[in-house]
C-alpha cells in the first residue's frame, strides 16, 4: 500500500469514528450542563455541574433509577444466562445431527428475529395479567428470551459448524460419553462463540423498551430504558434533558466495560471460520 492510500486509510477511519462517536460525546456534554443551560447551543457546558448524576443517584431521581438499573441488570444476565444454554444445545443439534426440520428451524428462528415486537406487545399484555406474570421478573425474562434465543442459535450454529467432527469423535473413541465430548471437547472450543453471543443477547435485552415500558407498572421489575421514560423535570415546564442524559452515560458504561474486557473474546468469535487455512 503507497502512502497516499494510508493516508487515505487514515483520513477515512478518523471520519467514521468521529462520526460514530459525536452522539456519544454530545449526551456526555448534555450530562454535565445544568437545567439553565440546556438551551444553549454550544457542544460544551459554560458551568460543567455533576447535579444530573446527584439527582439520579442520591436525588429526587435515584427512586425512580436505581431500582430500574438493578432490575436491568438481573433481568438481563438471566435472560442470558438461559439464551446461552439453551442455544448451546439447539445449535449442536442443528450443527451436528441430521433430522428433518432443520432447515425449518432456522427459518423460524430467522422470522421471530424479525416479527415486530409492538405487534404482540398488546395479546402478551392481557395474557400476562390473566396468569399473574404482570410486572415480574420472569414475566420480562421470558419475552426477552424472544428476542435474544433467534440471533444465538443462529450465531452459535455457525460456530459448532466449524468445529472439526473428528476431534469429538477422537474423545468418545478415548471413552467419552456424548454428553462428556460435548462438555470437555465441543464446549471449550466454542468458548470464543459462546462470549460472542452472550454479549450480543445481553445488548439486546439491555436495550429493550417495548417490553420494558408495556409489562411493568412499578418498580418492582421496570428495566432503565422504561424508567427514563418516566423521568420528569422539577416542574411541569421543564425537561429532564440533563437527568436523562446522565442516565444514559450511566447505564452505557456496563456496555462499555463488557466489550473492553471481553474484546479478544469477542473479535476471535466474530472471525470464527471467516478465514480458512
Amino acid at each position: 500500500m503507497s502512502s497516499r492510500s494510508k493516508v487515505w486509510w487514515v483520513v477515512g477511519g478518523v471520519l467514521i469514528v468521529i462520526y460514530c462517536l459525536f452522539p456519544i460525546a454530545w449526551i456526555v456534554s448534555l450530562s454535565f450542563k445544568a437545567p439553565s443551560d440546556i438551551s444553549n447551543q454550544s457542544f460544551l457546558p459554560t458551568d460543567p455541574s455533576i447535579e444530573n448524576y446527584s439527582t439520579i443517584l442520591t436525588g429526587s431521581a435515584s427512586d425512580l433509577f436505581l431500582p430500574a438499573l438493578r432490575n436491568s441488570f438481573g433481568i438481563c444476565l438471566i435472560a442470558t444466562a438461559i439464551s446461552c444454554i439453551l442455544s448451546m444445545f439447539a445449535a449442536y443439534a442443528i450443527a451436528r445431527l441430521d433430522f428433518p426440520g432443520k432447515k425449518l428451524i432456522l427459518g423460524t428462528a430467522l422470522a421471530v428475529a424479525i416479527f415486530p415486537v409492538i405487534s404482540i406487545v398488546t395479546p402478551l399484555f392481557n395474557l400476562w395479567r390473566q396468569i399473574g406474570l404482570y410486572d415480574t421478573w420472569p414475566g420480562l425474562i421470558i419475552p426477552y428470551l424472544s428476542l435474544t434465543l433467534p440471533i444465538s442459535i443462529w450465531t452459535m450454529s455457525a460456530f459448532f459448524r466449524e468445529i472439526p467432527w473428528e476431534m469429538e469423535q477422537a474423545a468418545q473413541v478415548d471413552g467419552a460419553t456424548t454428553w462428556q465430548a460435548f462438555r470437555k471437547v465441543i464446549v471449550p472450543l466454542a468458548a470464543p462463540g459462546v462470549f460472542t453471543t452472550a454479549i450480543i443477547a445481553f445488548f439486546i435485552a439491555w436495550n429493550d423498551f417495548a417490553y420494558g415500558i408495556s409489562l411493568t407498572s412499578t418498580d418492582a421489575s421496570r428495566p432503565v430504558p422504561a424508567a427514563l421514560g418516566l423521568f420528569t423535570g422539577a416542574s411541569q415546564f421543564e425537561d429532564p434533558t440533563g437527568a436523562i442524559a446522565a442516565a444514559a452515560v450511566i447505564v452505557t458504561i456496563p456496555v462499555v466495560v463488557l466489550v473492553l474486557l471481553f474484546q479478544r473474546r469477542i473479535v476471535a468469535g466474530l472471525t470464527n471460520g471467516a478465514v480458512k487455512g
